[in-house]
């Protein structure tokens, strides 16, 4: 099985996915409602609904045809699913979508609350670290190293 990449490449590849979701949505939320603009309530309307279904093709819908969102395939990242490396289905990438919505604005409040708790402990019984199991089945692995990893697997099974 490839192994995961590192939170640095992972974070990057997010930050590219927000940057250029919000650079396509502004430019069309522009071009919706004109130079003069709209009432607060509509623009908002606007902006999110655009947002949304932006998001759900760039992380779903892109996902599924070629393994990575727009980020990810700039960073060199693609989605695989556990534990058999395949492509992840509809299903897992849509609640992996659900999971990251709700998850990525509450992080600065982990963060916070984080930096008052009482220091961590060590993880007992040496396991993979919180960062590396994903809610959904699936992991995000180097391009290289899934194409290193399925030239072994060919070679293993003739």
């Amino acid at each position: 099985m490839p192994k995961g990449t590192g939170e640095t490449r992972r974070y990057l590849a997010v930050g590219l996915d927000c940057y250029l979701c919000l650079l396509v949505v502004g430019l069309l939320v522009h071009s919706c409602l004109g130079p003069a603009g709209a009432g607060a309530g509509r623009t908002a309307a606007v902006l999110i609904g655009h947002l949304t279904v932006l998001s759900f093709a760039n992380q779903v819908l892109l996902t599924m045809a070629v393994r990575a969102s727009a980020g990810k395939l700039i960073m060199g990242v693609r989605v695989i699913r556990l534990p058999d490396a395949g492509r992840p289905g509809f299903r897992r990438l849509a609640l992996r979508w659900l999971y990251g919505l709700f998850w990525l604005p509450l992080q600065p409040w982990h963060h916070l609350r984080r930096a008052t708790a009482e220091p961590p402990r060590e993880r007992l019984g040496g396991g993979p670290p919180a960062a590396a199991v994903d809610l959904a089945g699936v992991r995000q692995v180097h391009r290289s190293d899934l194409r290193h990893y399925r030239e072994a697997v060919a070679e293993r099974t003739g």
